[in-house]
């Protein structure tokens, strides 16, 4: 049926005076679970069936959705986004231009070994509460959560120039958190990383892996170890970021302020605009030389959360070059925004998070490269520092230039030996400067790639999934204190 439904919107749209029109049918399955203290907090299933129809017409652009997905309901929307078209027409300063690019016809599918669905809800559960239990094993150990997050989204894309593409994505993700209060004073740790776990483009097999139990009692441990430890000391220091707080730190002061969108002011919420301004291109240096950043949705670069075949244009995953050997090289870029710059091509980087939201500019997997050292090697290497893990807190500017972040635990390195344990590290710079400091990065042996699911962007707001491959890496001369009151 979704081929009918974007030929019925394909073929009114053109009827009604459209150059160009593309449809997005989407059928979402989403299922969340958490558990908390021994219970089960939540437990919902959720499916949303629907198709989004967006037209230029009069040079301008028009967008509408339904679920109403009869012939009269789907004729009716696309009558709607051309209508809605030529009245912004009346108010535009110029033309849509979009770079040119082929049509496909095509399938995709991200490979799985279990689907998530199949697996009984009670099974899932049942491994949430054996972790949960682990964890409240531990004396001061005050609150246990667990989750799990599984979403199926079977799309199909069509355009009026001839595309149709059709593209079945699973995404799994888990993690635990164990939390501690005493006094007035809350610490926490959390497995695998923290906001959810570890997301990716994946089945069951996912969670699986993770083996939630098995490090359940070692997070505990920390949590409550953390109040009677040292207070992380304060001033310019060298740091280590572990993987997971350096794909943060990637997603916040690279990610955003390579979107092409929030650079040329179509797009300010959700914490603003760029200071990557395009005179800057090929010309700023962003980071140090062995910094070298890609913005890639091939699944050859791995299953994450920002992996597909083709992205919501219908233009295929590609590879950017984001920063090269530290020389800023490129943005996150859709057919409209490579048009106004005088690219030749999309980056293909847009995407929705479902049929009635508009499509705009996302993140896909934004990666650092990895670097030459093994990770004890690197220890060794480094005489002190202070080693930072999971990331607790950020705050960046409304430009992506100042920032602020924390990190759940910390440990002292002296001596080229992982020492103490330190509570409540943070550490604060400006984004060009911090990436200049970097001298060591881990190799591919400790690279994962990270999913972050809860990416905001957009009014109304879309929560979408990026991928951030990243291995440990070094920094010199951070300024380092805590965020939070002694």
């Amino acid at each position: 049926m979704m081929n009918d439904w974007a030929a019925w919107a394909i073929e009114t749209a053109k009827r009604r005076g459209a150059t160009y029109a593309d449809v997005r049918a989407m059928d979402i399955r989403q299922r969340d679970i958490s558990t908390k203290n021994g219970e089960v907090g939540a437990l919902s299933e959720t499916e949303s069936l629907g198709i989004g129809i967006r037209v230029i017409a009069g040079g301008s652009w028009g967008f509408s959705s339904t679920d109403r997905l009869t012939r009269e309901g789907v004729q009716a929307c696309a009558a709607e986004a051309v209508a809605i078209a030529k009245a912004s027409a009346l108010a535009k300063r110029e033309d849509v231009a979009l770079a040119p690019e082929a049509s496909y016809v095509d399938t995709w599918q991200n490979p799985f070994l279990k689907d998530p669905f199949r697996i009984p809800v009670e099974r899932q559960i049942d491994l949430l509460l054996a972790a949960d239990k682990e964890m409240r094993r531990v004396k001061g150990v005050t609150l246990a959560e667990g989750c799990m997050t599984f979403r199926r989204i079977e799309q199909l894309f069509a355009s009026s120039t001839g595309s149709q593409i059709h593209q079945i994505k699973m995404q799994s993700g888990a993690g635990i958190v164990a939390t501690a209060f005493s006094g007035n004073e809350i610490q926490k740790r959390s497995y695998p990383n923290s906001f959810g776990g570890q997301h990716m483009l994946a089945g069951y097999e996912l969670v699986e892996s993770l083996d939630l139990a098995a490090h359940a009692q070692r997070i505990g441990e920390e949590a409550v170890a953390l109040h009677s430890a040292a207070q992380c000391p304060e001033g310019p220091r060298t740091i280590i970021l572990d993987g997971s707080q350096l794909g943060l730190q990637i997603h916040e002061s690279i990610g955003h302020p390579i979107e092409l969108d929030r650079v040329l002011g179509m797009e300010a919420n959700f914490a603003g605009m760029s200071f990557l301004t395009t005179e800057k291109l090929r010309k700023l240096k962003y980071g140090s030389d062995i910094v070298n950043v890609v913005a890639d949705a091939r699944l050859e670069h791995g299953s994450g959360l920002g992996t597909f075949a083709y992205d919501d244009e219908g233009v295929p995953a590609q590879c950017t070059p984001i920063i090269t050997n530290g020389l800023f090289t490129g943005y996150l870029s859709s057919r409209e925004t490579a048009s106004a710059i005088g690219e030749k091509r999309s980056g293909g980087t847009v995407r929705t998070e479902s049929w009635n939201r508009l499509p705009m500019i996302r993140m896909t997997n934004i990666s650092i490269n990895p670097g030459t050292w093994k990770y004890e090697d690197l220890i060794a290497d480094t005489d002190d520092a202070i080693l930072m893990e999971t990331n607790r807190s950020w705050s960046i500017d409304d430009r992506r230039y100042h920032f602020q972040f924390s990190t759940e635990i910390g440990w002292e390195i002296k001596g080229g030996k992982k020492g103490r344990m330190l509570k409540n590290p943070s550490y604060s710079g400006i984004t060009t400067e911090f990436w200049n400091s970097c001298d060591a990065i881990c190799s591919r042996d400790y690279w994962t790639l990270w999913g972050t699911p809860n990416c905001g962007k957009g009014q109304p707001m879309q929560t979408m999934g990026t991928g951030h491959g990243a291995s440990p890496a070094r920094f010199r001369n951070v300024k380092v204190g805590a965020a939070f009151a002694k």
